[in-house]
């Protein structure tokens, strides 16, 4: 009889044992459904693939917009840059204005020319000096230099006593900003006899 409740006892053990592994084998096939997705239908992934490319013309349209808007950006501050580029040499040149203007109201009353001339010589010393210092413009052309036809334009020639063609009288000077010239002086040259 004990050996019948033995084996009784030991079948008990051996369903709940099972009974526990059925229940482990149907709670991992649960959790293992729940974590792989389930396929999708191809419409469903056709759906989905429209989205995106919907999402991806958005996102080009939206960058097409944002390069358009900075190349109008771009060109607006070039053309500032280009109508206002001489702003500051026309605000420097007021003050000479300025300065003929007192001179010449000066003018009015004056008897003698010697201070009005005295009124010019610094207006222009002060102009040429601020062109030069603040904008590298450089005057060139003197009687006696060495003629040089990518400097001096020459109007007209003469012969003379010289070794090389040199210049006789300037008509106009010449002026270099920087190392470009922007006007050739206009010259009268004197050569060597024959």
């Amino acid at each position: 009889m004990k050996e019948t409740k033995d084996m009784h006892d030991e079948n008990e053990e051996k369903e709940t044992v099972n009974a526990a592994e059925q229940a482990a084998d149907a709670s991992s096939e649960n959790s293992e459904e729940k974590a792989a997705p389930a396929e999708k239908t191809p419409e469903e992934r056709i759906a989905e693939l429209e989205a995106q490319i919907e999402e991806m013309k958005k996102e080009a349209l939206y960058k097409a917009a944002e390069n358009d808007n900075w190349r109008k950006r771009m060109m607006q501050q070039k053309e500032e840059a280009v109508a206002y580029a001489n702003a500051n040499l026309l605000t420097d040149l007021l003050d000479s204005l300025d300065n003929f203007d007192r001179t010449l109201d000066a003018a009015k009353d004056v008897k003698e020319a010697k201070s009005i001339v005295d009124g010019i010589k610094m207006i222009n010393k002060s102009l040429v000096s601020m062109l030069e210092n603040k904008y590298n413009l450089a005057a060139f052309g003197k009687e006696g230099d060495e003629f040089n036809p990518d400097l001096h334009e020459a109007i007209g020639m003469q012969e003379g006593k010289v070794k090389k063609e040199e210049l006789a009288a300037v008509y106009l000077k010449g002026y270099k900003l920087k190392d470009k010239v922007i006007r050739h002086a206009k010259v009268m040259v004197v050569k060597p006899a024959e």
